[in-house]
């Protein structure tokens, strides 16, 4: 386990008080809400919540019911968006237990995200703690179905009350539990995907690398140009060239070519390392394919299409795990067809990783995390 972020001061775990719900949802309302949970619609019985002040550093962590957060109207976040999040799954496996997937990855973003933000960092130990705390309080919550979980979502909000350009000095971190469904209710299916054309997700210098909420903000007009043109997501190039293939709106993208090369955007400060896109890279090296992480153009896509040189084309996320992508439609042109099937690499990776976060195949990397015990 990583140490904690300032290694020359002795570190210290957090001791999690247990405020209990005493209006928990009933237990047959539950088992409805998770028979079909959907996407982020429910919550569970209860959150975590951590203070931190310049003076007295992270403390008072406790487990309390969930509900409404109490802010001033003069709370920074609500003025220049200093907050920060992240997203992460628990799965229950057959035997009943319940895990997470490569949690300290998610804990070391989570501090490249606050060190971005001019936010405090939390140590990995008490990141991935505050994650077990609760799933083992509201542990009824993680359903059980195929391809079911519950997502966890930590965040961390600036709540200093004061009009000012500078870093907060009191914040709130926070983590909340939402059962999910399967992504793919029918089996997995290519997705058509617009390219913006007239918009940036990130730029150079940026907080592109950040998982902060004005990143996604600034993608939501463009995701909404995308419905209207019939796709469900949209594609951003970069801000200076506008040819250089960065991400989607909330996902990695990878290009799979005929001579067993796999090749993904390299990671220029303005596209989000993503914990799924770094496990794929590790799942194609272990079965021997050539794997380059580079600059990939939309030309370079569109005559690889025409040539038959790449094969495969799909994108990656905590969400959906990995996703088919079968057609690219921009003002101009488009890529590919809506009615393509999924690739065979694009689906065998995608069962290997599930069935490795399911407990269904064997973890050798060591990337599993049990939360219930």
């Amino acid at each position: 386990m990583a140490l904690a972020a300032d290694t020359e001061t002795e570190y210290f775990p957090l001791s999690f008080e247990q405020r209990p719900n005493d209006s928990v949802v009933a237990e047959a309302e539950r088992e409805v809400i998770l028979a079909n949970p959907g996407f982020g619609k429910h919550f569970t019985d209860h959150m975590v919540a951590i203070d931190w002040t310049v003076e007295e550093g992270w403390h008072d962590a406790r487990v309390q019911p969930y509900g409404p957060l109490q802010l001033d109207p003069a709370a920074s976040v609500l003025h220049y968006a200093q907050e920060i999040f992240e997203g992460l799954k628990a799965y229950r496996h057959a035997d009943g237990s319940v895990w997470t997937f490569r949690p300290e990855k998610n804990a070391e973003r989570f501090q490249r995200s606050a060190r971005r933000l001019a936010l405090p960092e939390l140590s990995v130990e008490d990141f991935i703690e505050s994650i077990a705390q609760l799933v083992r309080t509201d542990i009824n919550w993680v359903p059980d179905g195929d391809d079911t979980s519950l997502y966890l979502r930590p965040f961390m909000i600036a709540n200093e009350s004061f009009l000012g350009v500078r870093a907060a000095q009191r914040v709130g971190y926070y983590v909340i539990a939402s059962p999910a469904g399967a992504y793919f209710s029918g089996g997995v299916k290519p997705v058509s995907i617009w390219l913006s054309t007239t918009y940036s997700r990130a730029s150079r210098g940026g907080t592109g690398a950040a998982k902060c909420g004005g990143n996604y903000a600034a993608s939501l007009l463009p995701q909404q140009e995308a419905a209207e043109n019939g796709c469900a997501q949209v594609l951003f190039l970069d801000a200076e060239s506008n040819n250089r293939i960065e991400e989607l709106g909330g996902m990695n993208i990878f290009f799979v070519h005929k001579d067993g090369k796999v090749v993904t955007p390299e990671l220029t400060g303005s596209i989000l390392e993503g914990v799924t896109r770094d496990s794929i890279l590790q799942l194609v090296r272990d079965r021997g394919f050539a794997v380059e992480e580079r600059a990939v153009t939309i030309d370079e896509w569109r005559e690889g299409v025409e040539s038959g040189d790449i094969t495969e084309v799909f994108a990656c996320g905590t969400a959906a795990v990995i996703t088919p992508i079968g057609e690219l439609k921009s003002p101009d042109f488009s890529i590919g067809a809506p009615d393509a099937e999924p690739g065979e690499l694009t689906l065998s990776i995608r069962e290997e990783l599930t069935d490795i976060q399911y407990g269904r195949r064997e973890d050798t990397h060591g990337w599993l995390y049990r939360l219930d015990a």
